[in-house]
């Protein structure tokens, strides 16, 4: 019998069939380079995460304040990392029995890197007396270290992807913005503004916190 004759054969069809459709798929299924199912790292990914402990070293961020006690207030249970050496903080519990100031900036931010050098020349005369910490709130880890080594900022930060803080004390979505907490974790004053100078900086504190420094 020919070849031709089988392949007129229904059933014979139907085998030749199944047996493309098995090797159409195994093509399909095999790994192929750079694809999820060899382990690669989406780039994506790695944007998010690619700050090097040199990054973190060169910017000479001072490390965030430990956690002193249970956190309380809007800030309770937020978690954020510390741009001093990327591990999480939780954000309450680390301001907790001290009042604090916030200040969220981010690196692309003309007005916040005019406002930074009074909030570290303010942080320097307060002394133990308040927290002063900023709250980078952007996604770029990377820019936000690049940015303070170039301003010269070494207070302690977190890095605040979600703009989470922003959400918890209902500030709205513009930058820079301060944040005045008091000791017991509530809030004491959202400002929305940049402060002129250091003598502008201690006024307010002094004002909404009964912190004079």
């Amino acid at each position: 019998m020919s070849e031709a004759s089988l392949l007129r054969r229904p059933a014979l069809r139907w085998v030749l069939a199944a047996v493309i459709l098995v090797v159409a798929a195994t093509v399909a299924l095999w790994p192929r380079e750079g694809s999820e199912t060899t382990g690669v790292v989406p780039q994506t990914s790695r944007q998010t995460s690619g700050v090097s402990a040199g990054d973190r070293a060169a910017a000479g961020s001072q490390p965030c304040p430990s956690a002193a006690a249970a956190g309380s207030g809007p800030l309770a249970g937020l978690q954020v990392s510390c741009l001093a050496d990327g591990e999480p903080v939780d954000l309450a519990a680390a301001l907790a029995g001290k009042p604090a100031l916030l200040n969220l900036w981010a690196y692309w931010c003309g007005p916040c890197a005019t406002e930074l050098p009074h909030l570290q020349e303010f942080a320097q005369r307060a002394g133990s007396a308040l927290t002063v910490m900023t709250v980078h709130s952007d996604p770029d880890e990377a820019k936000a270290l690049s940015r303070l080594t170039g301003l010269g900022i070494t207070l302690p930060g977190v890095e605040d992807p979600q703009a989470a803080v922003r959400s918890a004390v209902g500030a709205p979505a513009v930058l820079p913005v301060s944040v005045l907490v008091r000791a017991d974790g509530t809030i004491a004053s959202v400002e929305v503004r940049t402060f002129a100078d250091v003598a502008d900086i201690a006024d307010t504190v002094s004002a909404k916190l009964g912190v004079t420094v």
